[in-house]
Parts: structure tokens; sequence; C-alpha cells
């Protein structure tokens, strides 16, 4: 059954104030077959703003989740799965929700993306190769999808105070482009049109 166009809080924003039972905003602009998800994990925020960048550039019709809420994503079709790089590593929490929840999450993932700010420079093909295909897609155990390295950026006075001793050099900045989760949010739907028009061509 399609998902008509609506803004909807309902039972969840209920639970999002008197329970810990993950949630999110529910707006479709755009109606959808199939139950979509963005799974990521952040520190500052810009993971999230990439999250909620996808979905725009999918038309919307993804739920756009924090692993922080330990989101139950088992009723969802399809995931697309990412989140900010630290240390050469994601979250530790969205690599813990990967491992624990693997089994079934493998068959859902429709691509992977991460956010780098990489000294300030434009991530290319070395940092797609080492978050993603070495890092992400071998946790989730699930190869050839899109995946996209987006540059990051940085607000000091958002980091905790180590990470903010370590970086207090480094002037706050801001390299992560809209246009560039638009563009990613798109190249999924596209690589899952072509996926199920492939199945179903004799």
């Amino acid at each position: 059954m399609k998902r008509k166009t609506f803004l909807q809080m309902g039972l969840t924003g209920m639970t999002m104030a008197f329970g810990k039972t993950a949630w999110s905003l529910k707006y479709y602009p755009k109606e959808s077959d199939k139950t979509w998800a963005v799974l990521y994990g952040t520190w500052c925020g810009s993971s999230r703003d990439a999250g909620v960048w996808i979905s725009e550039g999918m038309g919307g019709i993804a739920d756009v989740f924090d692993v922080r809420e330990k989101p139950d994503l088992k009723r969802f079709d399809n995931i697309v799965v990412g989140g900010s790089i630290r240390g050469y590593r994601i979250n530790p929490l969205l690599e813990e929700y990967i491992v624990e929840n693997k089994s079934w999450l493998k068959d859902k993932v429709r691509g992977y993306w991460a956010v780098c700010n990489n000294m300030g420079q434009p991530p290319g093909k070395q940092q797609k190769e080492t978050y993603i295909d070495n890092h992400l897609a071998k946790l989730c155990g699930v190869g050839e999808v899109p995946g996209r390295v987006f540059a990051g950026r940085i607000t000091k006075d958002l980091l905790e105070k180590e990470a903010y001793d370590m970086m207090k050099s480094i002037p706050d900045n801001d390299n992560l482009k809209r246009a560039d989760c638009l563009a990613f949010g798109k190249e999924i739907l596209a690589s899952v049109h072509m996926r199920d028009k492939s199945r179903v061509t004799p």
C-alpha cells in the first residue's frame, strides 16, 4: 500500500516526549511502494544533516534515524547507512548497531556514506576505499551498492573536551554541501530502480 503525502508526528512524537522508543519525523512529499530508512551515527550533527539531505534527494521518502535511539528498522524494505568519521572509523555506536543487527540488515542495505573533514581537503577515491569499501561495506557484509564520502565540518563548540583540545588550532569550517547529499539520494534511487528492473527483465 502506498504511503500518502502527510506530516505525521502522532504516536511517534508522543513516544519521543514520554518514552525512549526511537522515532523520526515522517514527511512524505512523494509516494513510495517501499519503505525507506536512513540510519546515521554522528558526534556533532554533520551526519544528521547529511542523512536528512539524502532523504530529500530521494523525494523525502526515507525516515531518518539517529543510531543513539537504537531504532528497530526491521520493518523497512531499504536502508541507507552512514556516519561521521573520527580516527578513521565511524561512530562506535553505529558500528555496534551494524554488528548486532547484521543478520537482517545485510538484506536491506542500499547505500553507504561517510562524512569526513579530511583536513579541509575534498575527499576522493582513497577516502571512499578507506571508509566505504574497506570499512562500512565490510561491517555490513554488503558490496555493490552506491557509496559516497562527503566533506565534513568542524564546530569546535560542539566538541567534547578531548576532541576540542586536539582540534583547537583548526578554525571552524563547513565543507558539507547539501547539493552533494541530494545528488547521492538520487543516485541511490536510480541504483535500486535499475536493480529491480534487471530482476523483472527476461
